[in-house]
């Protein structure tokens, strides 16, 4: 038993060691100044530049800016205080003056697209800081100065291609397609068709190449009806689209009233279509006097036409702003839940996934196939056609089903990363920059709380994704569509699942259990919703939690798997192993074990 103690007490030391280098902070960090990738170079340093910590005060230190990050280090302090900011992440950097801190009366505030605001605090007669100004500002937004991105520079090497995860044609095949109702078309391959789709999409085998050049007329930005998923059984469908060009003057197009009937008809389980509009039913005749619309059920009276009532990117980027104040720096305790409601976040989330869920339930229960669109068909509609295919297949909650699901419906399907996150842009006000894609993670966090056992990642894999969303590391989220990104992306760039596909472990949720054809419907009300603190507050030390969980957690399964080998073992080869043959020599180890993760959570780990 000693034995077994003694390699349970090891085990703990290795978790404390973990836990304390991640409160320490990066131990490289600590060891060198500013560490760098390969093919990152510095571009300026400043020494005796002060950050304004809203929680520790000022601290003194040395900046140095490189061409991916911003980085500065104390050094007097134990542990030393390191902070570490991916240029990609800021959104807005202005001069501005700085009171009660002596000398150093000019200073810098950085608005971070990741959730907080930084201030430095500098000498304003001294050259090296104006450097630092101007470099920063330079390296913070490349395309803004006629320079490329960081990722374009970055070289290192993993021992996996993230590039290769995604394969159209396979994915389809797992779908069991093409087959007698759906073909895999070939008509875009010069994306003449639409410049905004991908090259390879499947559409109904009865529909002739010069029929849907005619829908594509009739479709926003050419962006016609395509299969996202079929069901295996039913072969009720989810396909995606644009809205129809119908106009003030509600204009038909026979060729796509013909089209939608066709994909009604492929599924012989329903004699209906459902359309689900994601926007509001007011934004929606707003745009039929713009030219845009939805379908009339007069033009295609075999189709039901539902509104989600879903707001647009401009809502949902002010109320990220309201979110943005309530959490970073101050926290206003007394008032935490009027304000968090005050943003109407959550209930945005809330219709996000409530939309999903009918149009899931449609597929599953009602055996009956959908049309998904918006108004161009790349944000809300991606939203949903992904968040519905995440609760309908069980395959897209595994790692690698999960990656491909974000290159074919988001990636490769035209969501426009660049123009809603402003990769290298410092036009921070840009009205196209919307937080799209971070509403759809966080739908998904939310259904992995319901369902911790449903997903084969956990949440720093989430978290992980959101950060190089921004940080420019990686190819994976630069430009807007499939036809931009093929010129050089590929070739010249790193993929984000390069990095993640190389050290799964870290991503992977132990309590994992795959149940297949099992479909969820997360409950998509308010009282079953929360914000998700560890991402959105992450970086205020008053909410974070005082356990560092991934390391409870981890601990705790070692802990488990041990004393099931113990009870799982003949009588003899415990005795064996196990000194002392008593009959308490298992409950003498649990009980060492329950005092080691007492030793964790004591340790506070903060």
């Amino acid at each position: 038993m000693y034995r077994w103690c003694a390699d349970g007490m090891r085990d703990l030391l290795m978790v404390l060691d973990f836990c304390q280098a991640l409160r320490d902070g990066n131990k490289l960090a600590q060891m060198e100044e500013a560490p760098l990738f390969p093919g990152e170079s510095i571009k300026a340093i400043a020494k005796d530049v002060m950050y304004i910590c809203p929680f520790m005060g000022a601290v003194s230190g040395t900046l140095t800016v490189t061409d991916f990050k911003m980085y500065f280090k104390n050094v007097e302090r134990d542990p030393h205080f390191v902070l570490d900011v991916p240029l990609g992440v800021i959104s807005r950097v202005e001069k501005i003056g700085v009171q009660s801190h002596g000398d150093n009366s000019c200073g810098i505030e950085i608005v971070c697209k990741d959730m907080r605001n930084l201030r430095l605090a500098y000498k304003q007669e001294e050259q090296s800081r104006l450097e630092i100004f101007e470099n920063l500002v330079t390296q913070a937004f490349p395309l803004s100065n006629g320079l490329p991105l960081f990722a374009f520079s970055y070289k290192e090497k993993f021992p996996v291609n993230g590039w290769k995860v995604y394969d159209p044609i396979a994915e389809y095949k797992r779908q069991g397609l093409p087959n007698e109702s759906w073909k895999i078309s070939k008509i875009n391959s010069t994306y003449e068709l639409c410049d905004t789709y991908p090259t390879v999409f499947v559409v109904p085998t009865s529909v002739k190449d010069d029929d849907l050049s005619k829908v594509a007329a009739f479709r926003a930005k050419g962006r016609i009806p395509v299969l996202s998923w079929i069901h295996p059984e039913s072969q009720a469908t989810i396909t995606r689209c644009s809205q129809p060009l119908v106009g003030p003057n509600d204009k038909h197009c026979k060729e796509d009233e013909k089209y939608l009937q066709t994909i009604m008809d492929a599924n012989a389980q329903s004699h209906k279509l459902i359309i689900f509009d994601a926007r509001q039913n007011s934004v929606a005749d707003t745009n039929k006097a713009k030219g845009g619309g939805y379908e009339s059920e007069s033009a295609y009276p075999n189709a039901e036409l539902v509104f989600l009532e879903i707001h647009n990117i401009h809502v949902m980027r002010e109320s990220l702003r309201k979110l943005k104040e309530i959490v970073y720096p101050a926290i206003d305790e007394a008032r935490w839940l009027s304000n968090v409601d005050s943003t109407h976040w959550l209930e945005y989330i809330r219709m996000l996934l409530a939309g999903a869920v009918r149009i899931a339930d449609k597929i599953e229960s009602g055996k009956t196939s959908v049309v998904v669109h918006c108004s161009d068909g790349w944000d809300r509609t991606a939203q949903l056609t992904s968040l519905a295919m995440l609760m309908l297949d069980s395959y897209y909650r595994t790692i690698k089903g999960f990656e491909v699901l974000i290159e074919k419906e988001w990636i490769s399907f035209g969501h426009r990363f660049a123009m809603r996150v402003g990769h290298g842009d410092d036009d921070h006000a840009d009205a196209d920059r919307s937080p799209i894609f971070l509403q759809f993670l966080d739908c998904v966090w939310q259904m992995t709380k319901q369902f911790p056992a449903a997903f084969e990642f956990n949440e720093l894999f989430l978290i992980t994704i959101l950060d190089h969303l921004y940080s420019c590391l990686f190819g994976t989220f630069l430009y807007n569509c499939e036809q931009e990104r093929l010129k050089e992306i590929n070739t010249k760039t790193v993929s984000l699942w390069s990095y993640i596909n190389s050290q799964l472990d870290e991503f992977t949720n132990p309590f994992y259990v795959n149940y297949e054809n099992h479909v969820l419907y997360p409950v998509a009300s308010l009282n079953h919703l929360e914000l998700w603190v560890n991402y959105y507050v992450r970086w205020n030390p008053r909410m974070r939690p005082q356990v560092w969980v991934f390391s409870v957690t981890y601990f705790c399964l070692a802990v488990n798997s041990e004393l099931i080998i113990l009870a799982l073992m003949p009588a003899h080869a415990r005795h064996s192993t196990v000194p002392s043959s008593s009959p308490s020599a298992a409950n003498s180890y649990r009980h060492a074990l329950t005092c080691s993760l007492s030793a964790i959570l004591v340790a506070g780990l903060t």
